[in-house]
C-alpha cells in the first residue's frame, strides 16, 4: 500500500526544524560614525615613545568606520580605514558566515574601503596596522550591523538531531524557507565533518514541494560509530534576491549498527543483516504490475504502530481503491507513500505473489520484527524491480553515482 504522510521537518527529530529565525531588524536611521582611534589605544611597535622621538616620527593614528563597539549599524555604507600620518600596511575585516569582507587602498595607502557593504545581523572585527618612520601601530576594532527585516531572510530546516544516533544510509538534508539564488555562496557556509574522516560532498535539489534543498553524503555509506558534525554557519550570507542567513548552528550526531535490508522482487523475500551478519531472510510480497515497489536505495524515514492507509492519498481510485484504518508496524520509506508493514489480507501471498500496491507487505509477526529491526537512516535496498527511486523522494542520494552527485555542488 501507498500512503502520504506529511513530511516531518522540525529540530531535534527526524527531518527537523531550524530553531526559528531572528527578529524583526531594528529600523536604524543612522549612517556610519567616523571614529578616531589613536594609536595609544593600540599596540605600538619600535621602543615606544623613545623611539619615536628619536627618529622624529609622530605615530601613525588609525580611524575606523563604523564606531568600535557600536550595534544596530546600517548596511547603507561600506567599511573605511584610514592612517592619519603614516601608510596602511593591512587591513582585515572578518565575521562568521559571511567571511572576509574584502577591499582597496587608495594611491598612497593611507586610507583602505570594503568592496562592498557589511552584511546585515552580523559582527565583524576589523584589524588594521599603519606604520611611520618604522614605527608599526595596530588597531582592533568590533561592530554588529543592524538586523535585517524577517521578509529578507531566510533559514534551513536539517533533518539531524543533536546528539542523535542514526542509520549508515542517512544524508544530511537542509531544505531552505526561501529560493536560493547564490547556492554557491550558501554551500560555503556549510561543512560536515566525521571523525574518522570519509571523502564525502554536497549536492542541490529541488524538493519534492519545489523547495531548494541540499544534501551531504560521503562516497559510501558511513562506518558505524562514525561521529559527525554539521556546522552551519548563514549569518549574514548573502543568498541573493535580498535574502540573507540568520543561523549559526552545530548538531552532533553518531552513526549506529550497519542494519541493510535488501528486498529481492523476484525472489519475494526480504533479507536484514546487520554489521555484515545476515539476521534473517523473510518471505514477502511487493508491488503488483503497474504498481511496482520502487527500485533502488530508500532510507527510513520514520516508524508508526498504527496508520490508516486511504489510496485516495496517492491517486488511486475506482476498482483499485482501498481505505485501510489499522495498518500495523509500519517503516516509512518514502514521502510518496512507501513503507514496509503488516499486509495480514495477502496472506498467501508472501514468497509466492507481488500483490501490493507498492509497498512492501509481509505477516503481522514478520513486520513487528523487522520494524524492531530498523531505525532511522537505515537502508532498504529494493532489486529486480523497475523505476529507480528519485533522488528526491526520501534520500534517493545513493541511487545517483559518485561523479554524477558530485556535479551537483554549487562549487564545482
Amino acid at each position: 500500500m501507498k500512503h502520504v504522510p506529511v513530511r516531518r521537518r522540525r529540530s531535534g527529530r527526524p527531518v527537523g526544524l531550524g530553531p526559528a529565525t531572528r527578529g524583526a531588524a531594528l529600523a536604524v536611521a543612522a549612517s556610519f560614525t567616523l571614529a578616531a582611534c589613536t594609536g595609544a589605544s593600540g599596540s605600538e611597535g619600535g621602543g615606544g615613545r623613545g623611539d619615536g622621538a628619536e627618529d622624529g616620527a609622530r605615530p601613525a593614528r588609525i580611524a575606523i568606520t563604523p564606531a568600535s563597539d557600536t550595534s544596530a549599524v546600517p548596511v547603507d555604507g561600506k567599511v573605511t580605514v584610514r592612517a592619519d600620518g603614516g601608510r596602511l600596511t593591512s587591513v582585515k575585516v572578518t565575521a562568521n558566515g559571511p567571511g572576509a569582507l574584502n577591499g582597496s587602498y587608495s594611491a598612497g595607502k593611507d586610507s583602505w574601503t570594503s568592496a562592498a557593504k557589511p552584511a546585515p545581523g552580523v559582527t565583524y572585527t576589523v584589524e588594521a596596522t599603519a606604520g611611520t618612520g618604522g614605527r608599526q601601530v595596530t588597531e582592533r576594532s568590533t561592530f554588529t550591523t543592524a538586523e535585517p527585516p524577517k521578509a529578507r531572510t531566510f533559514v534551513g530546516e536539517y533533518n539531524v538531531d543533536k546528539g542523535s544516533t542514526v542509520g549508515v544510509a542517512l544524508p544530511v538534508s537542509i531544505v531552505f524557507n526561501k529560493p536560493i539564488h547564490d547556492k554557491a555562496a550558501v554551500e560555503r557556509g556549510l561543512r560536515v565533518t566525521a571523525s574518522p574522516a570519509v571523502p564525502g560532498a554536497w549536492s542541490w535539489m529541488k524538493d519534492r514541494d519545489g523547495r531548494d534543498r541540499i544534501d551531504y553524503r560521503p562516497r559510501e555509506y558511513w562506518q558505524p560509530g562514525t561521529k559527525v558534525s554539521l556546522n552551519m554557519n548563514l549569518d549574514g550570507v548573502d543568498a541573493g534576491g535580498g535574502l540573507y542567513g540568520t543561523q549559526t548552528r552545530k548538531i552532533d550526531f553518531t552513526i549506529g549498527r550497519a542494519t541493510v535490508s535488501t528486498v529481492d522482487v523476484v525472489k519475494k523475500t526480504v533479507t536484514v543483516s546487520r554489521n555484515g551478519k545476515t539476521l534473517r531472510t523473510l518471505p514477502v510480497s511487493t508491488g503488483k504490475k503497474g504498481f511496482e515497489t520502487w527500485n533502488g536505495t530508500m532510507v527510513v524515514l520514520g516508524k508508526v504502530p498504527t496508520i490508516r492507509m486511504n489510496s485516495a492519498t496517492v491517486g488511486i481510485f475506482g476498482p483499485e481503491a482501498y481505505d485501510l484504518g489499522d495498518v500495523k508496524w509500519d517503516v516509512q520509506l518514502t514521502p510518496s507513500g512507501t513503507y514496509a508493514h503488516a499486509a495480514p489480507w495477502n496472506e498467501g501471498k508472501f514468497g509466492r505473489v507481488n500483490g501490493s500496491h507498492g509497498c512492501i507487505g509481509m505477516s503481522t509477526a514478520d513486520a513487528k520484527w523487522f520494524y524492531d529491526q530498523v531505525h532511522y537512516g537505515d537502508p532498504v535496498t529494493v532489486v529486480n524491480s523497475t523505476d529507480t527511486v528519485a533522488v528526491n523522494n526520501g534520500y534517493g542520494a545513493w541511487n545517483v553515482d559518485w561523479a554524477a552527485w558530485q556535479r551537483g555542488s554549487a562549487l564545482g
